[in-house]
């Protein structure tokens, strides 16, 4: 099913949006205050130097499916929904400059007071988490004296458009996530996105605005990480393109999902180790890595979060269900637990340790060795009774997976908090009477 459209803001994202809305079948109506490119699509010509988009924007205005006006009133009485699409560039001091955004909604807002239809708001720019519901909603809400949900939705759809690949980026999306405040009002982007590729997601609107900074942070992350790596290869004489390929073969841990959930801080044997023999090394090949020296401190500041979040409670007694570093090992070499535990000791905590793989007695070589430099005591905050631990303790910490959710919501009382540290699947935590703290998830 064909629907009308209009894309306020012809710039990259505008102009491509608008034109592949177009060739899908679509009645598109791009919107913009500078008349020279509106003029430009007006003539079946792309507005802005993408690959492919060309072809695209002459065969959709000659088909009568794409056309340009500078009348935003027009815009939005001919149209059911509205793309807003204008740039969010930086201030100086790095905060986003939205004023464009209100400019438009306040443009479609007084188009709506004449309207009489129900109206879709689609933004399409970068924002903020809560942008959406803090200032698109409402700024529409004062100028047309409508209200959301009533008379018009406001959604959100971030793109992943990349400038050179544009037009083969929409079609061919590595998912789509629709956003917004009611569910029960995004049927018309459901059929008119039905055509893309890939999974589909339906979410509140601020987590589709979070999941767009989440994606051009990890790629800025990758960029980075990469660079400082062929930085360091080549100090090293090592061949970076093929070290490269190598790394990049490995589809099940270094390029898939593996280690992208969020948790607790990382430990044992080897990634800490490594990082810093890493940037041991290039300090000694005066090198500056940034970005590699900066992971240590952030899984600090990790471990940090979660004493504070069991300092918070003001509560003394507390389990801590789990020690090893991974849950079904021994190894407490540089496990995070042992560092919450010893940061916890230090301020006077009482604590109480269960894992149902850590015996004082059977550790051997090293690991026994980290032990008994670290916190030579433990022996004595050892238990082997699960119960026991929860039954006596105010806050109840899950450092591990291995507990079973029905053995542990038995034991629990009124009162007590649970704090989550290993992100437990929703359906494996728990809604008794308890508080529930998850370490950077709600719960």
């Amino acid at each position: 099913m064909a629907h009308s459209v209009s894309v306020f803001g012809l710039g990259y994202v505008g102009s491509v949006t608008a034109a592949c809305l177009a060739h899908l079948g679509n009645r598109v109506l791009g919107v913009d205050v500078n008349s020279a490119k509106v003029g430009m699509l007006n003539e079946g010509r792309s507005p802005i130097l993408e690959p492919g988009l060309e072809d695209i924007v002459t065969t959709s205005h000659q088909a009568c499916r794409l056309h340009a006006t500078t009348d935003a009133a027009k815009a939005v009485m001919d149209t059911e929904l509205s793309f807003i699409s204008v740039g969010t560039p930086s201030q100086r001091n790095g905060k986003l400059d939205l004023s464009g955004i209100e400019h438009v909604c306040a443009q479609i807002g007084e188009a709506l007071k004449q309207k009489r239809s129900f109206h879709w708001v689609v933004l399409r720019s970068t924002v903020l988490p809560g942008t959406t519901e803090s200032l698109v909603l409402p700024k529409i809400e004062l100028h047309s004296g409508k209200k959301a949900g009533v008379d018009f939705g406001v959604c959100f759809v971030p793109e992943f458009l990349r400038e050179g690949t544009a037009v083969a980026d929409f079609f061919q999306p590595p998912f789509t996530i629709l956003g917004a405040p009611h569910m029960d009002q995004i049927d018309p982007l459901r059929e008119l996105f039905k055509w893309a590729p890939g999974p589909h997601f339906e979410t509140s609107a601020s987590t589709a605005e979070m999941v767009k900074y989440i994606c051009n942070a990890f790629h800025a992350l990758k960029v980075g990480f990469v660079n400082e790596v062929g930085t360091l290869c080549r100090e090293l004489g090592v061949d970076t393109e093929l070290a490269t390929q190598v790394f990049t073969s490995d589809t099940q841990l270094n390029i898939s999902p593996a280690y992208l959930k969020p948790g607790f801080a990382f430990g044992g044997s080897c990634l800490p180790k490594d990082l810093r023999a890493l940037t041991y090394r290039a300090k000694e090949l005066d090198l500056r890595l940034p970005l590699l020296e900066s992971l240590l401190p952030s899984n600090a500041e990790h471990i940090e979060r979660a004493f504070q979040m069991v300092s918070h409670t003001n509560k003394r007694r507390i389990g801590v269900l789990g020690l090893s570093f991974k849950a079904g090992t021994d190894d407490l070499r540089e496990s995070p637990m042992v560092h919450l535990v010893k940061r916890l000791l230090g301020e006077g905590c009482q604590i109480q340790i269960w894992d149902e793989n850590v015996s004082l007695g059977r550790l051997i070589g090293s690991n026994r060795q980290f032990i008994e430099e670290f916190i030579p005591h433990i022996g004595s905050l050892l238990a082997p009774d699960l119960s026991g631990v929860v039954g006596f303790a105010e806050v109840v910490i899950v450092g591990t997976k291995a507990v079973d959710k029905m053995a542990l919501a038995s034991m629990l009382r009124p009162g007590q908090i649970v704090i989550d540290l290993v992100n437990l699947e929703k359906p494996r935590r728990y809604s008794g009477p308890e508080k529930y703290l998850g370490i950077c998830w709600q719960g």
